[in-house]
């Protein structure tokens, strides 16, 4: 027999039962799917998390007191911005330096108040991170020497307090301190997880005043070029070492915490694909099923094709493209579904989306070896009956 011909055969044959084929290719359908929309929720967190790394800005390298391990309780910081200046010795620029300390405080502007996080930096902030400003201007290294109360706000805490009006200018109180407003950054969004835009920077001598404190909760670093990132962060590292005998320091960069959050997000990506690969197995446990039936059903017209000399692997030909044209129908149709799911979900929630060839191609290559391989057993079956045997049943 012809492939040809089998394949109109077999087509020919899941017409004359189509509510029955119907059913047997939901479980299919349902599970290449899930695979699909399971795996473009995967990969567009991973490439959501990805861009919000990256656009924090390039190169960069944060250091921080204690070891970055699972398991270890974070160190209380002993850095000092006498440190600061030893780190900025050995990068050689201070443009490329910036620091943080920060606070959870109320911000409060005449009857209004929003909770917002208040971090002490110094006027490098914007050259080593990505911060854009919607209006005004960010404090210089003069507000810094002279521990100034001013202060930048980020775009919602702006339009908490001031709704439409101009807040450059105007004062705001942080922890019973008036502070000056002198810019304003343009909305950025969430970013890790964190509402960049609840930001209020003011300069880190300032905040050491009001927060009582000399600490420097860490320092970021952006290095010149991405291939001295890693011998930067040890040089680094081994000059704070120096200064704090006894204390361990950390150097994270970019591709560290990619690395990670990539491994992370890479093995639920793989757990998700499998748990919506159980739903293609159960799928293909119902193709076997009802192949098997279907050879039962027409044992008198596969004695009839013996009998006439059709060979048993013609036989065998023909029930196995009947269950590979099931998988692959319900298959191609599970994708199309799967894609228009994954794009629905992306336009009515912030859930980040993004199909992927390889799991288009993976969830196809997957219904093929499911029709494949369950369609071996009826397909040996069909082959081995007795023509004889065969013309007889009723």
């Amino acid at each position: 027999m012809r492939v040809a011909e089998a394949w109109r055969v077999a087509l020919a044959a899941l017409r004359v039962n189509r509510l029955r084929s119907g059913l047997t290719m939901l479980g299919v359908v349902i599970g290449v799917a899930a695979v699909v929309m399971l795996v473009a929720i995967g990969s567009g967190t991973r490439n959501e998390v990805e861009r919000q790394v990256e656009g924090l800005g390039s190169n960069l390298l944060v250091v921080v007191p204690g070891r970055l391990d699972f398991g270890s309780a974070p160190a209380a910081s002993r850095l000092s911005l006498s440190d600061v200046d030893a780190v900025t010795r050995v990068v050689g620029d201070p443009t490329r330096v910036a620091v943080t300390v920060s606070s959870g405080e109320t911000v409060r502007a005449g009857a209004r108040s929003v909770f917002g996080s208040v971090q002490g930096v110094l006027e490098t902030t914007p050259q080593v991170f990505v911060r854009d400003l919607d209006r005004g201007a960010y404090f210089s290294s003069a507000d810094v020497d002279t521990a100034r109360r001013v202060a930048v706000l980020g775009s919602s805490v702006a339009h908490t307090l001031f709704a439409d009006r101009d807040p450059v200018g105007q004062r705001v109180t942080i922890a019973g301190t008036r502070f000056r407003i002198v810019g304003v950054f343009a909305p950025m969004g969430r970013s890790l997880g964190v509402d960049r835009d609840e930001e209020v920077h003011i300069p880190v001598t300032a905040a050491h005043r009001l927060y009582g404190t000399d600490r420097i909760d860490g320092i970021a670093v952006r290095a010149s070029d991405r291939n001295k990132v890693s011998e930067l962060g040890d040089q680094i590292v081994a000059e704070l070492s120096k200064r704090h005998p006894g204390t361990d320091f950390s150097a994270i960069s970019q591709e560290q915490v990619l690395g990670v959050l990539g491994n992370i997000l890479g093995v639920l990506t793989g757990v998700l694909a499998a748990l919506a690969g159980i739903s293609l197995f159960v799928g293909g446990v119902g193709v076997s099923n009802v192949m098997l039936m279907s050879v039962r059903e027409r044992t008198r017209e596969i004695g009839l094709r013996k009998a006439v000399g059709a060979r048993p692997r013609d036989i065998a030909l023909q029930f196995l493209l009947e269950a590979l044209l099931l998988t692959l129908i319900g298959g191609v149709s599970g994708m199309l579904i799967g894609a228009a799911a994954a794009f629905l979900l992306a336009g009515v929630s912030p859930v980040p989306v993004a199909i992927t060839w390889w799991s288009l191609a993976l969830a196809f290559g997957v219904a093929s070896v499911v029709g494949i391989v369950f369609g071996v057993l009826p397909a040996r079956r069909a082959a081995r009956l007795d023509p004889v045997v065969a013309l007889r049943t009723e």
